[in-house]
């Protein structure tokens, strides 16, 4: 089942990374708090079209098995197609970078977006602070692919206190 398509409030313009990024916000704030992972939200968007169309949407924790927000959003995508469609340019919001390693041994979620395929940009709300693994390297990872790896202005804040309740 596809997610509903969000009601876009006037003066909103949904080329601007900022309203995705409050869509993943708004997924990360569904998350249990936990004090030993984060909260984080995930939107997969097709941005070939006009508007920009979610297909998918997700939150840590939100499937079984410890799942994280992108695992989730990719989960619920395939669920719908077996692979990712030709002639699609998928961008990603996440409202923390994409983890790049995971202390219970599953696969990182930045591994996850490279075996994908077709994402060109990733969003990013804030960096993953250095509570569970001490260095990030995701955004070397995805530039060494040619995807695209941006921070979304003036949500850095809010998305890392949303990520961090519990601690």
């Amino acid at each position: 089942m596809q997610p509903e398509a969000p009601h876009h409030p006037a003066g909103v313009d949904s080329d601007d990374p900022r309203f995705f990024m409050q869509l993943a916000l708004d997924e990360a704030k569904k998350c249990v708090p936990s004090q030993t992972a984060f909260s984080v939200g995930a939107v997969l968007v097709d941005s070939t079209v006009r508007p920009h169309k979610i297909l998918a949407t997700g939150f840590s924790r939100e499937l079984e098995g410890n799942t994280h927000a992108e695992e989730v959003c990719f989960t619920k995508l395939m669920r719908e197609a077996s692979s990712p469609r030709d002639g699609i340019e998928y961008t990603l919001y996440t409202t923390m970078e994409p983890c790049s390693e995971r202390l219970s041994g599953k696969k990182p979620c930045v591994d996850r977006i490279l075996e994908f395929g077709s994402i060109s940009i990733v969003y990013v709300g804030c960096q993953e602070p250095s509570t569970f693994v001490a260095e990030n390297t995701a955004t070397l990872k995805l530039a060494e692919q040619g995807i695209r790896y941006l921070p979304v202005d003036g949500m850095s804040s809010e998305c890392r206190d949303v990520a961090t309740r519990g601690h």
